[in-house]
Formats: C-alpha cells, structure tokens, sequence
C-alpha cells in the first residue's frame, strides 16, 4: 500500500505552538497509532489467509491419495469376489486363503473410507477459516487508507489552523477506525467491500 507523504515534523512543531495546534497534534499521533494496528491486523489477516489455503491444499491432497488407496482396494477386492464366483476355480485351503484376502481388502477399502471423509471435514474447515479471513481483509485495507487521509488531513489543519480540516481528519479518522475494528470483529457488512 501507498504510504502518504506528511507534511515536515519541524514547520508542523511552529504551528503547533497554540492549544489548538498542540490539541491537534497529539490527535494526529494517536491516529497513527491505531494505523499502526490497523496495519498489523490487515497483514495478519492476509498471513493467515495464506496459511489456511496451505493446509486446505495438504489436506485436499491427502484426501486424493486416501482415495486412490480406496479404489485400489475395492479393485482387488472385486477381482478375488470374481475369482470366488467361479466354483470350479478354487478348491479348500486355497479358496479360504483367498476368501480371507478378500475380507482383508474390504476391510480396508472400509477404513481408507472413513479415513478420507474424515480429511474431507477438515479441508473443509480450513476453507471456512480462509474465506473469513478473506472477507476480513478488505475492511483493514480501506482503514488504513482512511486513517492515512485522516493524518495528512490533521497536519494540514495544524498547518492552516484550520479547524474545519481538523474536524474532517476526525470523521475520516472514526470511520478508517471502525473498519479496521470491523476486521478483528465483525459487527457489520459492507457488500460493496466483498467480491461476490
């Protein structure tokens, strides 16, 4: 993101001699503040969101190869049902031998099954985890920027003694907050800030 240049610290430290210049000044330092932990919030978010793809991504392949493990059992398992159809083909202790095998394979054509539906939920779980943190992340982007305006608008007002400016760096600084806050803990939506 665009850091917004600020006006120079010394020319703003001279205008900055009177109660409103000292007010404003102070103002604009817990703006920065709550930028800097809108900042944090926003790049934990994405580091998050990347880190639940990953292991939504291990787990979808792990759930591939618990699959593959599954249809090759069933596929031996059909061959030995196929062989034990035949009456002719096999005779006592090798048609046991071969019956037990075939047990063996269902088994485990059973159990890589469960194993997998199992994998499946917490893929699935993970995904929840990326899409919310995604959702999230638009909210810290549009604070920072907010709150970023709301600085260089408070220096400007230090600046001209303006106190219209100093007022508008407020309600920039209030709404790039309450965004930022709406990432760490959603209280409302706004649908414009979601890619649906």
């Amino acid at each position: 993101m665009a850091e917004i240049e600020v006006p120079n610290p010394d020319e703003l430290h001279e205008r900055g001699e009177t109660t409103f210049g000292r007010r404003a000044a102070l103002t604009t330092a817990i703006y920065a503040v709550v930028l800097s932990i809108a900042s944090l919030g926003g790049n934990n978010t994405v580091k998050e969101m990347l880190l639940a793809q990953q292991q939504s991504s291990d787990q979808w392949a792990f759930y591939q190869a618990k699959v593959i493990r599954e249809h090759q059992y069933r596929a031996q398992k059909m061959l030995l049902e196929t062989q034990l159809a035949e009456p002719s083909s096999l005779k006592g202790a090798e048609r046991g031998k071969v019956e037990a095998l075939a047990s063996k394979f269902a088994e485990e054509e059973k159990r890589y099954n469960a194993e997998k539906k199992d994998i499946e939920k917490d893929a699935k779980k993970l995904e929840l985890a990326r899409d919310v943190r995604r959702e999230r992340h638009p909210y810290f982007e549009f604070g920072e920027v907010l709150l970023q305006v709301a600085i260089v608008s408070a220096s400007v007002s230090i600046l001209s003694t303006s106190r219209p400016m100093f007022w508008f760096s407020l309600v920039l600084a209030a709404l790039g907050a309450a965004l930022a806050l709406n990432g760490f803990t959603p209280l409302f939506t706004l649908p414009f800030l979601h890619h649906h």
